[in-house]
């Protein structure tokens, strides 16, 4: 009996010393990396879908496969990306981190930036990215890298960063400024993925690999993210709707440093130096909080407000109100959303180069970075049509831009005379409804 009692004695002796020992060592396992990357990896998504290339030489057509990665903002699926890794995407596809892929499509886009939002289709509320800020940035310190490397889903490598403030052409039409230098490995399908802290935070958008180097990448600063994304996710660019509030970030809300006369918060008493503190039921720390949170309501639904005013509580009921649109005449209309400028093209001469039309629109000008220009559209090419109509005058265009905002047409044909050649390629439609 005495044996017996011994040696259950050992064995909890050796339990009690063996499990602390064990706990210890995963603990060890279980490093800032490791839950840096567990915190944040159900936010990151892989993107891919095919994008339809036009030789302009030839007009011909051709296939090629697109990947990326893109970051969820807002649980309801509105996530960042890079616009170059879903320009020319007809069906965006994203791979969540669970495995299961879904259709996205492009909500908005700068190019200039090369920044796009797009609208993961879910049914289920998806997991969204913790932001921190590029303002605090250490030369030296440990970053980490997330993304859809090759092709590899969720790939991560690590690095420090190794100098900021960088800018870099990447081709002639493409130039980033004010990037993060970073030795974290950043390949091919990496574009639109996160650059994390040690906490797990975005600081950056992953974006570019210097040709030919080697422990080379860079990253878009996240603060510069935010400010492009609240306007791409503004009310009035997505929804076309309107409430009037400027803000900016503070500790415990969003101060209010204007507001637009005539509008809807105008109207229902709110004034500069306020704090937001909620947009119906989502705590708020800055603009693209309040654009978030109005996000989906239409032109003439009330939103709670809840502001501070002199250490007071009070809440607000704003009406939305449909966004104003400046009157702009049409060639004016054809130069800011086609970036062409053009002028009726004699008929008679139109009709010696091709005599199955009936006349088109000289291109005298096309602007730098404009949809045209991306196409290839140049000065002395003519417009012949756009989707199933001709332009024979600025007005076509301009009925035709209403026209494919009102069917919400994905893509737009565009016909063009070059010579006695007819050419034609596709314009994406957020690239001139903007």
């Amino acid at each position: 009996m005495r044996s017996l009692r011994a040696r259950l004695l050992l064995i909890l002796c050796t339990l009690a010393v063996a499990l602390p020992h064990a706990a210890r060592a995963e603990d060890l396992r279980r490093t800032a990396i490791v839950r840096a990357i567990e915190s944040c990896r159900d936010s990151v998504v892989n993107i891919h879908g095919e994008k339809v290339v036009t030789d302009e030489s030839s007009a011909d057509e051709r296939r090629v496969n697109g990947m990326g990665t893109g970051v969820i903002l807002d649980a309801r699926g509105y996530a960042v990306t890079n616009f170059h890794v879903v320009d020319g995407v007809r069906n965006i596809e994203v791979t969540l981190a669970s495995g299961r892929t879904v259709a996205a499509r492009l909500i908005s886009h700068d190019r200039q930036t090369d920044l796009a939002v797009i609208k993961i289709e879910s049914t289920t509320a998806l997991p969204v990215i913790n932001l921190g800020t590029s303002g605090d940035l250490l030369i030296g310190e440990t970053v980490l890298a997330l993304g859809n490397a090759f092709g590899y889903e969720h790939t991560v490598t690590r690095g420090i960063i190794s100098a900021l403030h960088r800018n870099v052409d990447v081709n002639p039409t493409q130039r980033y400024e004010d990037l993060i230098q970073t030795d974290a490995s950043i390949n091919p399908g990496n574009s639109g993925g996160p650059l994390l802290n040690i906490n797990g935070e975005m600081i950056g958008i992953n974006v570019a690999v210097r040709a030919g180097a080697q422990g080379i990448g860079f990253a878009i600063p996240v603060d510069s993210v935010l400010r492009v994304v609240t306007s791409l996710l503004s009310v009035e660019r997505v929804d076309r709707t309107w409430h009037g509030i400027v803000c900016r970030t503070c500790g415990t809300g969003a101060v209010v440093e204007a507001v637009h006369d005539s509008s809807p918060a105008a109207t229902v008493g709110v004034r500069a130096g306020d704090v937001i503190l909620r947009v119906d039921d989502l705590a708020v720390t800055s603009q693209l909080d309040i654009e978030r949170a109005m996000l989906g309501h239409k032109a003439g639904e009330v939103i709670a407000v809840t502001v501070t005013r002199e250490g007071a509580e009070e809440q607000l009921q704003l009406p939305l109100a449909k966004a104003r649109r400046t009157l702009v005449t049409a060639p004016e209309r054809s130069w800011e959303q086609l970036g062409l400028r053009v002028a009726p093209a004699a008929s008679d001469m139109v009709r010696q180069l091709q005599p199955r039309y009936r006349g088109g629109l000289l291109v005298q000008e096309v602007r730098f970075g404009s949809p045209a220009s991306d196409k290839g559209i140049k000065p002395g090419d003519i417009l012949v049509g756009l989707h199933i109509w001709e332009t024979l005058t600025p007005d076509n265009v301009s009925y035709i831009l209403d026209q494919i905002e009102s069917d919400r047409l994905a893509t737009v044909k565009f016909y063009i005379l070059r010579g006695r050649d007819t050419l034609f390629g596709h314009i994406a439609s957020d690239t001139i409804l903007r």
